[in-house]
């Protein structure tokens, strides 16, 4: 089995921010159906996604980090393709030609940073803040190993199940990725009550996912949720070894009524670095930073460097 690498005391990753958000909000691109991969179609597009991960990659590269590199695929499932009007042939071109730049960005930055893994991203198949049609673990697995099936073939890294809220269809897409030997990690969101959708704790989710799937996942996450939302689910138990990502939203508003807005809201990033450096200092078994919904390279750079000046704080303290 191919495997994503373990946590080591000497490396943090990094991750690029909500892109869809600063895309639509900062940059004035379309998303129907919230999909960036088509954008990579339409050369000054693609110039503006590229210069956004020019900066995210300076970020990393200027905090001495790793690079988890990923970002277009979040809709590039069947459901999803069809919507917007590809063939499967067609979207499982449109995937490869994502993670083809995906892997430019990081030969560009191979001096920079010499440490860099390519992320193919599964999205939910319905809509990652409401329960959605009712779908049993092996058509979840069904459905889902479609998608997979192409990023094996992309030789990704990782795959990484984002922004999921229920975990019978998250069983399914970890089934799937078990079966086809690809590298996978699940995040999960959280409502308002800071617990999933379909009414589970994040504990609950993570333990039952654990359970079903021989705790196949290579770690577990959270993204698209404010401190305010998760910070309630982070409950002691050996559970919480199994997080190693959060990637929190900018702002403190609810989700939903963020897609109202039509404008981007990125909160404080000073005080969102304070907060994640809080969250490092808490649980530093967590190796895996960066942002969603809101965020950019600034939110990026004051996480990596609050979070940084915690582990060398921790680091002196042992040291001592």
């Amino acid at each position: 089995m191919s495997r994503f690498p373990d946590p080591r005391p000497d490396r943090l990753w990094l991750t690029e921010g909500g892109i869809e958000t600063e895309i639509m909000y900062k940059w004035g691109q379309d998303l129907p159906h919230f999909a960036v991969f088509p954008l990579l179609e339409n050369p000054a597009s693609r110039t503006i996604i590229r210069d956004m991960y020019r900066r995210y990659l300076d970020v990393v590269a200027q905090n001495g980090m790793a690079a988890l590199i990923g970002g277009f695929d979040y809709r590039a499932s069947p459901d999803w393709g069809a919507l917007l009007g590809y063939s499967a042939e067609g979207l499982a071109e449109a995937n490869l030609g994502a993670i083809a730049f995906l892997k430019e960005m990081a030969h560009e930055y191979r001096r920079e940073i010499p440490e860099a893994c390519i992320v193919g991203y599964v999205g939910p198949r319905g809509d990652a803040y409401r329960l959605n049609q009712t779908m049993s673990a092996a058509q979840a697995t069904d459905y889902h190993a479609v998608q997979l099936a192409t990023l094996k073939r992309a030789e990704v890294d990782l795959a990484w199940a984002m922004t999921f809220n229920n975990p019978v269809e998250a069983a399914g897409v970890v089934a799937a990725a078990k079966a086809l030997d690809v590298p996978i990690a699940v995040s999960f969101s959280l409502a308002s009550d800071s617990r999933l959708s379909s009414g589970y704790a994040l504990s609950e989710a993570v333990e039952r996912l654990d359970r079903e799937t021989d705790a196949y996942p290579a770690f577990y996450a959270v993204n698209c949720s404010h401190p305010i939302e998760f910070e309630p689910a982070l409950t002691p138990g050996s559970w919480i070894t199994r997080i190693r990502s959060i990637r929190p939203n900018a702002a403190k508003m609810d989700k939903i009524a963020l897609c109202k807005l039509g404008h981007l809201e990125e909160g404080d990033p000073v005080a969102l670095g304070h907060e994640m450096a809080s969250v490092a200092a808490r649980y530093p078994h967590m190796d895996i930073w960066g942002g969603c919904c809101g965020t950019c390279e600034r939110h990026l750079d004051e996480i990596a460097r609050r979070v940084r000046e915690v582990r060398a704080t921790a680091a002196s303290t042992e040291a001592a």
